[in-house]
Parts: C-alpha cells; sequence; structure tokens
C-alpha cells in the first residue's frame, strides 16, 4: 500500500516541494529555482527531476508515493488545465497531464491559493472544518474556497480570485487587474500603506505614521500603539473586508475564515476589525462564522498540494 506522497507549490521565484506520509506528517520540504525563462518550459521537468532524485535518495519506489499535487499561481480547473499563468510564462495546457507524463506518477493540480486554503483546512487554522474560506493578505489578496473539504476551482479555475471583487464605485485608479475598485486595492499590504498615506496627506493629526514610508507593518504597529490616525485605516479595512467576507458568506455559507499571508502576522487585532464589522452586515444565518489565523505559513501550499492527491 502506497504510503507517501508529494505537495508542490509553483512560486514565481522558487518552487517550494514536500514530501509527506500519506496521515499529513511532513518529512521533508526544499526548493528549487523557478525558471520563467523561454515560457516556463523548464519548470516541470525540474520539479519531476527533483521528485525522482528524492525519491532515489530515500529508497522509494513508483508504486510507494499514492500522487504528486502541485499548486501554481493562475487559474486552473478541476481536471487540471491552466489558464495561463502569467508569472511564469505558461499558456493554456494541462498540467496535470504534462507532469503525470514526466513522472509516470499520478498527478493533480490546482490554483496556488485554493491549493492553500486546503492545506489550511487539513493541518492549519481552519483543522477540524469542511467549509471553509481563505483570505490571504500579501502584496495581493487571493482566496481559497473548500465546501465540504473540496476546493471550489470553477469552469475556468477562477472560483475563489475574491481579491478581485468589485467594492467601491468611486475608484478612479485601475487594479493591476485592469478593473477599478477591486478589494485588493484596499486590503492587501499595498492598499493598507496607501490608504495610510491618504489619510496623512488629508489630515494635520499627529502621527506615529508620518515622516515614515508607511508600511502595512508600520501601520499595524501603530494601531498596537493606539495612534488615531492609524486607528482609523484599521476601522477602513475592517469595515471593506468584513463586508467583503458578509457578501461572501451568502454564497457559501462558511464555517470558518481563515486569515492568511504577510499582513496577518499584525496578529489577532487584524480579526477583530474583520469581525467587527462581518458581524455588521452578514445575513443571520452567517453570523456563527469563526475567524482565524492562518497557522501553516509558506508550507500551507505544499500541504495543500499533498492533500490534493489523497481525494
Amino acid at each position: 500500500m502506497a504510503t507517501y506522497c508529494f505537495g508542490v507549490d509553483v512560486g514565481g521565484t522558487t518552487v517550494k516541494l514536500g514530501l509527506f506520509r500519506v496521515d499529513g506528517e511532513l518529512l521533508d520540504k526544499w526548493e528549487i529555482p523557478t525558471v520563467t525563462a523561454d515560457g516556463g518550459k523548464q519548470i516541470l521537468p525540474d520539479v519531476a527531476d527533483s521528485i525522482l532524485k528524492k525519491m532515489e535518495e530515500r529508497g522509494i519506489e513508483r508504486e510507494d508515493v499514492v500522487g504528486v499535487g502541485i499548486g501554481a499561481p493562475g487559474p486552473i480547473d478541476s481536471e487540471g488545465t491552466v489558464y495561463k499563468a502569467v508569472n511564469l510564462g505558461w499558456g493554456i495546457f494541462s498540467l496535470k497531464k504534462e507532469l503525470q507524463t514526466l513522472l509516470n506518477i499520478p498527478v493533480e493540480a490546482g490554483n496556488d491559493a485554493n491549493v492553500a486554503a486546503l492545506g489550511e483546512m487539513w493541518k492549519g487554522g481552519g483543522q477540524g472544518y469542511g467549509n471553509v474560506i481563505m483570505i490571504t493578505l500579501g502584496t495581493g489578496v487571493g482566496g481559497g474556497i473548500i465546501v465540504e473539504g473540496k476546493m471550489v476551482a470553477g469552469s475556468t479555475g477562477a472560483g475563489g480570485e475574491i481579491g478581485h471583487m468589485h467594492v467601491n464605485d468611486e475608484e478612479t485608479i485601475p487594479c493591476n487587474c485592469g478593473n477599478y475598485g477591486c478589494l485588493e486595492q484596499y486590503v492587501s499590504a499595498t492598499g493598507i500603506s496607501c490608504m495610510a498615506k491618504e489619510k496623512l496627506a488629508a489630515s494635520d493629526k499627529s502621527s506615529v505614521l508620518r515622516g515614515t514610508e508607511v508600511t502595512a507593518k508600520d501601520v499595524w504597529d501603530a494601531v498596537k500603539e493606539g495612534d488615531a490616525l492609524a486607528l482609523e485605516v484599521a476601522e477602513e479595512f475592517g469595515r471593506i473586508l468584513g463586508k467583503a467576507a458578509a457578501s461572501i458568506a451568502t454564497v457559501v455559507n462558511p464555517e470558518i475564515f481563515v486569515i492568511g499571508g504577510g499582513v496577518s502576522k499584525a496578529g489577532s487585532i487584524l480579526i477583530d476589525y474583520i469581525q467587527k464589522y462581518y458581524q455588521k452586515y452578514a445575513f443571520t444565518g452567517c453570523r456563527g462564522a469563526l475567524f482565524a489565523l492562518a497557522k501553516l505559513g509558506n508550507d500551507a501550499g505544499i500541504y495543500g498540494s499533498a492533500k490534493l492527491v489523497l481525494e
């Protein structure tokens, strides 16, 4: 009986890989560079080579491996087809079939944010729950939707792209996606910094943020110190994200929201602001949803990818 599986998380700079037992114990993890030159055509051969070397190193035979799961940025449907991963140079092709051919081992594939959500459900902040929404607050905003233990990818793999929910009709600056007023423009690390700078420019209030570059971390550190202007930013952040979470909840009715990404390092104070406004805007039947911080950090992707092949 097969006792191992691999999880692969393809990023724009590095590919993270993990060797797991089927019970979820992480036995080994390592990284290789992501070679995006020439349309990223070397990425999957490099992944396959790295996995096969690890198997040889540990004396693992193909029949000992349940499969290899892989997560990558960009829309990936439930059949494992990627619909362009711009950061990697990939066009439209079957990620699942190509890696499976290289390895001669079963492969499953998914969008990196959805896969991270699956990882957090399995062994992280959402453990014990089958209906989970993960919101990743980093340079951008990612999302993952798990319903009854399964990822929701949608028809072209764009399910869970909550960073591009439209939340502001008045926005005049375009989002990176080309639309205006996306959630990502306000609650990402970049968005929080921009909101703070706008408030500093529009006000004469004294603030510990004046004279600094104003990163999202600066803002949350200032919130913890009770800085009045930073508190205004935190309220606005909470209102926008809490309202967005309430809208998501009316569609998928999660048991728990798991908040991850670099911004979440601010800790539980961040949850307090989101939850306050979530409770204000949520439909009655959805108000019982819990909020928790992600626990797996940068390993969420390899855990979730491994879980993909254990379904």
